[in-house]
């Protein structure tokens, strides 16, 4: 809601204050779709170019997380740390009984609890590897927590492709913005010989292209790339969580002390309170009585 709020507030401010102080669009609108077939067209001409069809595909999608917002909300951590609980009580306690869970996650009843987090192929992905790697014994878990790291950077890496790929065309809007101006001033100089109010218009129109590119860029694409990378870098607090926790153990600190390292990783406005996490756990514990 609070980006059609920001792109309303935007269109509003620009062109009702070139309203207000005099100004006139008849001549903006009829160069417009000239303007914006160059510009536009060139822009994503450039940006196909400079992507393959997966990592278009993969931009594209992430738009809509500028009016989405991040995937994962509070309720989901909460319920992240309580599926962790049980996986790691359950490695301590039974670790042959784990198996069936990290081997067949979307059969498993564990992570049938939290569809939410089932659903997540990085998520399973991610707490299922790690698990499975942890019960093989390494004589040194750093191993194991290198290994996640390199995997976390190389999907937070991957991730981010959206928001860059986003500002790229961004950067490139302006300078199309003067290419299409350029044009326009052609245009007019093959024009010279008309009277002055129509050359007037015909280099009014020209800039139109200038103004187009500076503000797309800066007014529409450019917030659209900040916004997708400020959703994805949130999001992936989710797995920095699962890596915290999974770390912990690792080092065979009790589940609930690798819970309470979590939680206390966790950003602020997403963390569960520790009366809340606490009510949660005991449930579980008392179900698994």
């Amino acid at each position: 809601m609070i980006g059609i709020i920001g792109i309303a507030v935007i269109f509003i401010m620009v062109f009702g204050g070139y309203l207000a102080a005099g100004g006139k669009l008849g001549i903006i609108l009829k160069a417009l779709p000239f303007e914006l077939m160059m510009i536009g067209g060139a822009a994503t001409g450039a940006f196909l170019l400079a992507n393959d069809g997966s990592s278009a595909k993969h931009t594209l999608k992430d738009v809509a997380k500028v009016f989405k917002g991040a995937k994962w909300k509070p309720g989901d951590y909460r319920d992240l740390l309580c599926l962790l609980f049980e996986l790691i009580r359950i490695a301590r306690s039974n670790p042959v009984a784990l198996e069936e869970h990290i081997e067949n996650p979307h059969t498993s009843s564990v992570f049938a609890r939290y569809p939410r987090i089932q659903h997540d192929h990085e998520s399973v992905d991610l707490i299922c590897d790690t698990l499975r790697a942890a019960s093989m014994k390494y004589d040194d878990p750093h191993q194991v927590e290198e290994v996640l790291d390199k995997r976390m950077e190389a999907s937070r890496h991957h991730a981010m492709h959206p928001s860059h790929a986003l500002q790229t065309v961004a950067d490139a809007l302006p300078a199309l913005g003067i290419v299409a101006a350029v044009l326009g001033v052609i245009k007019t100089m093959a024009s010279i010989d008309q009277p002055p109010e129509i050359l007037g218009k015909m280099i009014g129109g020209a800039l139109v292209g200038t103004f187009l590119g500076v503000f797309l860029a800066y007014g529409i694409v450019g917030p659209f790339a900040t916004k997708v990378k400020a959703v994805v870098e949130e999001d992936q607090h989710f797995y920095s969580l699962i890596r915290e926790v999974l770390v912990a153990n690792l080092h065979r600190h009790p589940p609930n002390i690798c819970i309470e390292v979590g939680r206390q990783n966790t950003p602020h406005h997403v963390r569960p309170s520790f009366g809340d996490l606490e009510e949660a756990l005991r449930t579980l514990k008392q179900e698994a009585a």
